[in-house]
């Protein structure tokens, strides 16, 4: 018993230096994937969130949906297309899609974070002109409806809020200057985000270790080797559009880029406050941090 409460003990004195160091900065968290569907680790993500906002740390969440979307238009008598990997979104599409990421899937995450004992405020890109963005078409000059890319992110609102004590979570629908409410992919929303920010990190919680080739797991890329990743044959499927939001943050400033495994217990924790971190990290140069 005694042992246990000194490994913890352990534990508090390894993470000092790294609440030192990251104290007043930003961290903007792109929360996807299989965690969204594991009530636990839904759970302990939002306690986590909960701590770094109590040790001076500002967390951003931004958050996609698509498998949860993908189960609601099933339930509605609906079939999701896709196209380049981006989903045909006509006017019902979005609908539903709106009424998932900024209804159910925001409101969820809201709630746990605010029951950990933090303060968050729900988001949608439309709020406050946040995401303006353009109607995009497939590769091959397909229509996909009202599927849009980023133009601009005005983060002013998410500045104030975060610096007022608030844990923003931001869905990732936007709206073009038409006014038509658009589908935006949440990880080039969080890059947005966190460059508008000039964000420390910008973490990417996902269903793999990190970056894989040849079966071993690349733990350290400058931005070259990154750029040079990005036509590797391993580089595929969801991945590629990831690294190149990663590639993109890079050059926009924020220092440092995580591709994390959010399938186990406490990612964000242990890559910010852990010696050894997890996952794959992204930096300019490789210079630590």
């Amino acid at each position: 018993m005694i042992q246990q409460k000194i490994e913890k003990a352990k534990i508090l004195v390894e993470a000092l230096p790294y609440i030192k160091r990251f104290h007043g900065k930003t961290a903007v968290i792109k929360y996807g994937g299989s965690v969204m569907f594991d009530q636990k680790l839904k759970e302990i993500f939002a306690a986590d969130i909960a701590l770094l906002k109590f040790v001076g740390i500002h967390p951003i969440i931004v958050h996609g949906g698509g498998k949860e979307i993908s189960s609601w238009m099933q339930k509605l008598g609906k079939e999701p297309v896709f196209i380049d990997g981006l989903r045909v979104t006509d006017m019902e599409t979005m609908e539903i899609t709106e009424m998932v990421l900024s209804g159910k899937v925001n409101s969820e995450i809201v709630s746990l974070i605010n029951r950990s004992g933090a303060k968050a405020v729900g988001l949608s890109g439309k709020d406050a002109s946040l995401f303006t963005a353009r109607k995009i078409r497939s590769k091959n000059n397909e229509d996909l409806g009202f599927v849009g890319e980023i133009e601009t992110a005005d983060v002013s609102l998410v500045q104030t809020l975060s610096e007022r004590g608030y844990v923003p979570v931001i869905s990732s629908v936007g709206e073009s200057l038409e006014g038509e409410t658009l589908n935006l992919n949440a990880d080039y929303a969080a890059a947005s985000v966190a460059s508008a920010l000039n964000a420390l990190k910008l973490i990417y919680l996902t269903d793999v270790d990190g970056i894989t080739v040849e079966g071993s797991l690349l733990s350290e890329l400058d931005l070259q080797e990154a750029e040079r990743l990005l036509n590797h044959p391993e580089i595929q499927g969801g991945m590629k559009p990831k690294l190149e939001c990663c590639i993109r943050a890079i050059r926009d400033k924020v220092e440092h880029v995580h591709i994390i495994n959010g399938k186990i217990e406490h990612p964000v924790l242990l890559e910010l406050f852990t010696d050894v971190g997890i996952g794959t990290k992204l930096s300019y140069t490789k210079r630590g941090g």
